[in-house]
C-alpha cells in the first residue's frame, strides 16, 4: 500500500516543563511504521523552561507555545484545531511507543464504522511486563470511581483480545475527526483528570463505541508533571471527579451520587488527611470542594467545545 492510501493521522502531545521526556516520545515516534503523520508538540506555557530547542531538533514538528497553561484539555484542544489528520492521536508526552502500534488503531476504527475512539494496550515504561490499561471498568454511579481492566498485571497474553470499553486512556487515544466534529472537542473546565472520561462518556452517549486494542502497545512513564500523590493531583482529582458527577449523572443517580459525596466520602477523606497530618493535601481537598461552591451556577460546568 502506498503513503497515500494511509489517512493522515495527527499526533499531538502536551509539554510542561518536560522537554526531555517529550524528546525520548519524539524519537521513539521516529521509528514507527505508519508512513502518514503530523505531530503537534504543544507547550503549555511551561514556567522553568524554553523547550523551543525541540522544534530546532525535530524540525518536521508543528510546535505551538501556548500563552497559558490550559490543562490536559485544553492543550490538546489547541492542538486539535490546529491539527489536519482525518484522525487525531493524543499521546502523553511521558510515553514511548512500539513502531508498529498506529497500524491497528487505525485499522480498528476503518473496520468498524461505530468506533468512536480507541486506545491500546498500556504497560509501564518502569515495568515493561506490567500493564496499566486494557480497558477501563464503568463509572461507579455513586462513588463517581472506576479502574482499569489489568492494572498492575503482569502482562501474559490475558488481553490478548480486543473489547469493547467504556473508556480510551487518555494517554493514548485515537479518535475520528468526525466524531469530534460531532461530539466537540474534551471540556476544558477539567483542566487535569477526568476530562478523556467525560469525553468517552460523550462519545458513547452519541451512539459510538470504544474499543481497546490488544496488539497496539505504548508505554507509559506516569505522574511524571504532577507527582505522585502530591496536592496538584489531590486538588485536580477530587475537583475533576466531582464535576464528572456534576455534568453526567441524573436524576435519582444524582442524587445518590451527591448523598454519597456529602455524608460519606467529604467526612471519609477529612478525617484520613488529619489521621494521617497530610495538611498540604487536606488543604488541596478542601480548595477542590471549594471550587465547586464557587462555581455552583456557573453555565461552564456543562461546556462542550465545538471544532
Amino acid at each position: 500500500m502506498e503513503e497515500k492510501d494511509y489517512a493522515l493521522v495527527s499526533i499531538i502531545t502536551i509539554n510542561y516543563n518536560h522537554s526531555d521526556v517529550t524528546a525520548e516520545c519524539l524519537d521513539s515516534l521516529k521509528n514507527i511504521t505508519y508512513p502518514n503523520i503530523e505531530i503537534i508538540v504543544v507547550d503549555n506555557a511551561s514556567p522553568n523552561e524554553d523547550s523551543s530547542w525541540l522544534k530546532e531538533k525535530y524540525p518536521y514538528i508543528k510546535y505551538i507555545r501556548s500563552e497559558k497553561n490550559l490543562g490536559f484539555a485544553g492543550g490538546n484542544n489547541l492542538g486539535i484545531k490546529q491539527s489536519k489528520g482525518e484522525y487525531i492521536l493524543l499521546l502523553n508526552n511521558d510515553t514511548e511507543v512500539e513502531p508498529g502500534f498506529l497500524e491497528p488503531l487505525v485499522d480498528k476504527i476503518i473496520q468498524n464504522p461505530d468506533a468512536g475512539a480507541v486506545s491500546p494496550k498500556i504497560r509501564y515504561h518502569h515495568t515493561p511486563d506490567m500493564l496499566q490499561y486494557a480497558g477501563f471498568t464503568p463509572i461507579h454511579k455513586l462513588t463517581v470511581r472506576n479502574h482499569a481492566v489489568g492494572f498492575n498485571q503482569i502482562d501474559k497474553g490475558q488481553f490478548d483480545e480486543d473489547s469493547t470499553t467504556y473508556y480510551a486512556h487518555g494517554a493514548a487515544m485515537l479518535v475520528p475527526r468526525k466524531v469530534i466534529e460531532e461530539v466537540g472537542m474534551m471540556a476544558d473546565i477539567f483542566f487535569l483528570y477526568y476530562e478523556e472520561l467525560d469525553w468517552g462518556f460523550r462519545i458513547r452517549e452519541s451512539g459510538k463505541k470504544i474499543y481497546y486494542v490488544h496488539n497496539s502497545l505504548v508505554y507509559h512513564k506516569e505522574s511524571i508533571s504532577t507527582g505522585f500523590y502530591s496536592p496538584l493531583q489531590v486538588y485536580y482529582l477530587n475537583r475533576s471527579r466531582i464535576l464528572y458527577m456534576r455534568r453526567n449523572t441524573r436524576g435519582l443517580g444524582y442524587l445518590m451520587a451527591l448523598l454519597y459525596l456529602l455524608f460519606v466520602s467529604i467526612p471519609k477523606n477529612y478525617v484520613t488527611f488529619l489521621a494521617k497530618r497530610k495538611t498540604s493535601l487536606l488543604k488541596a481537598y478542601h480548595n477542590a470542594l471549594g471550587w465547586h461552591l464557587k462555581n455552583l451556577f456557573n453555565s461552564d460546568i456543562h461546556q462542550r467545545p465545538a471544532l
